[in-house]
């Protein structure tokens, strides 16, 4: 599904998605993404849903040199899935909010946030 971007944004904008690729400023990622709305979007190092553990964790939490988020979107693939408390806990002890949405609804909700001006990160999983 294509989104519409402001063509004179700078920041990072998710511009499509769909079966097996996020597209971000019009760039096709074929792999896991995390980003925040200014700086690189980076690989994600996992695969799948299953894949995300402490070490994935601590990529989400301040992406490149970005401040601390106000809240992390967790894209989990086709389906809304949850994360184990445990890996939650670090982000919410330091006053992140974390949600997890399937990556479509991920995606969306991270153009809105960020159009809004608040510190959001995305890491989003292929669907």
């Amino acid at each position: 599904m294509k989104l519409h971007s402001d063509p004179a944004s700078a920041l990072n904008t998710v511009t499509a998605y769909g079966d097996g690729y996020v597209e971000v400023n019009r760039v096709r990622f074929e792999h896991a993404v995390v980003f925040g709305p200014e700086g690189d979007v980076a690989a994600w190092p996992v695969s799948s849903f299953e894949d995300v553990d402490a070490a994935a964790m601590e990529h989400v939490a301040r992406p490149g040199a970005a401040p601390q988020p106000e809240v992390v979107l967790i894209g989990t693939g086709a389906r809304q899935r949850f994360l184990p408390p445990s890996l939650l806990r670090p982000l919410l002890k330091a006053g992140v909010g974390v949600e997890m949405m399937d990556t479509q609804a991920a995606a969306r909700t991270y153009n809105i946030l960020m159009a809004e001006g608040r510190r959001v990160v995305a890491a989003l999983i292929p669907a």
